[in-house]
């Protein structure tokens, strides 16, 4: 690096010289005072409390073990932070109070770290393991909390609930599977902070960062190896390839790579389903079907997702395989749903095969997917997956009449002042 170039205030080596070229302000203030009769300034500042949050997600093993300890003894959960705070979960399996006899279990959230007069909102869910979305939760976001958010005075202070679920009929419950419970836990930290005006304004253009590394692949300029598929050539780089996928990295810089290797043939994927897959890894999203078939079908939109998300399975890009499993999940219909749902079992992407199920589960649409030609593929390449169907087909009307999402257990929850909090399913 070159040496530092001195500014000078001009050639006069004298005071007033100096003052003259100074590129700056003084510091000392004008001596001359303000006219008494100017205006006063008017200045403006706002209190801003909100919560900061964190969620801790709690799994209990063996509960049929835990059974028996004694009232009053628990299990805790490993301490996480929020807000500044440690935080844990206590779970007493008989009770944390003796005149319930072990009729109850107690859930409770506690301070764990050293703190005065901690403010905060808590949530605790008891997770329904059958998927039906019928969580036992009790929260205070998203109400009004009539002396505001509760206060916890020490560590060692808790929260909770002693009577937080009859225990005989929680052994019955979807809650518990496989001697299992799930507990999600979320605390509010309340925080408050007092903002002045801003002076500054400074926008921030969205980052581009895409746009550049997309250009590469536009240009064609620097690239170091080609692909060849369906007889069409695609030439790429192979630094871009390697940090988007590891399958090209062990390709291209692991220990069995081809030092000479200047073209790869790729076999069984057709050349734009390629195409589309080297767009999204060098612009990091889905290209325009119609651009790139030249046809603006729903059909051919599903068609391209299909092959795409097997390309993205293939090459270990996850969130290509992803976005192609939530296009598909969008665009289910009778002509392609069977290919959809095989194609879902061989990828492992469990949510597209339950969407898939329940739409060829109803009806309505049954007999109609039994007659298309992707019916036929899929009872010869996932003949287990008609087992399943067949299961879905079955519950289709079994509950007749939606039953009640509200509990009428009387439940004790609240904190050391004996204040109370609604549940919510």
């Amino acid at each position: 690096m070159g040496a530092g170039r001195v500014c000078r205030g001009g050639p006069s080596s004298s005071p007033a010289g100096a003052a003259a070229g100074r590129p700056f302000p003084p510091l000392a203030a004008s001596s001359s005072s303000a006219s008494p009769s100017s205006a006063p300034s008017e200045t403006a500042s706002t209190s801003v409390t909100k919560t900061v949050n964190g969620s801790h997600h709690f799994k209990i093993d063996g509960y049929s073990l835990s059974k028996g300890m004694g009232v009053g003894k628990y299990i805790a959960s490993e301490t996480f932070s929020v807000g500044g705070f440690d935080w844990a979960v206590y779970f007493y399996p008989d009770g944390k109070s003796g005149e319930d006899g072990a009729a109850y279990v107690s859930l409770f959230i506690a301070l764990a770290s050293e703190g005065t007069d901690v403010r905060a909102l808590f949530e605790l869910t008891l997770v329904d393991q059958s998927g039906k979305g019928h969580d036992k939760v009790h929260t205070h976001f998203g109400r009004s909390l009539e002396s505001g958010p509760y206060t916890l005075k020490y560590r060692g202070s808790m929260w909770g609930y002693k009577r937080f679920f009859k225990r005989s009929a929680l052994e019955l419950s979807d809650y518990l599977k496989d001697d299992r419970l799930i507990v999600n836990c979320t605390v509010g930290v309340v925080q408050s902070h007092t903002e002045g005006p801003k002076i500054y304004t400074i926008p921030v253009p969205p980052s581009n960062m895409a746009q550049h590394i997309g250009q590469l692949l536009t240009g064609g300029k620097r690239t170091d190896i080609t692909f060849e598929v369906d007889g069409e050539m695609f030439p790429a780089h192979k630094v871009v390839l390697s940090a988007r996928s590891p399958v090209f990295r062990a390709q291209l810089f692991g220990p069995m790579k081809d030092k000479n290797m200047k073209c790869i043939k790729i076999e069984d994927m057709e050349a734009p389903v390629f195409k589309a897959l080297l767009h999204f890894m060098y612009w990091d999203e889905l290209p325009d079907i119609e651009e790139l078939t030249g046809v603006n079908t729903t059909w051919v939109s599903t068609l391209m997702a299909q092959h795409l998300l097997a390309a993205a399975d293939r090459y270990a890009l996850e969130r290509l395989k992803l976005l192609c499993e939530l296009k598909l999940c969008e665009d289910v219909a009778i002509n392609t749903v069977a290919n959809t749902l095989a194609l879902a079992e061989q990828h492992h992407c469990y949510q597209l095969k339950t969407v898939c199920l329940k739409f060829v589960a109803l009806p309505e649409n049954l007999k109609a997917v039994m007659q298309t030609d992707g019916f036929d593929y899929l009872q010869q390449s996932c003949p287990s997956l008609l087992t399943e169907l067949l299961e879905y087909v079955a519950k289709v009307g079994e509950h007749s009449v939606t039953p009640s999402l509200y509990s009428t257990e009387v439940l004790d929850g609240g904190d050391a002042n004996g204040r109370r909090v609604k549940p919510r399913i």
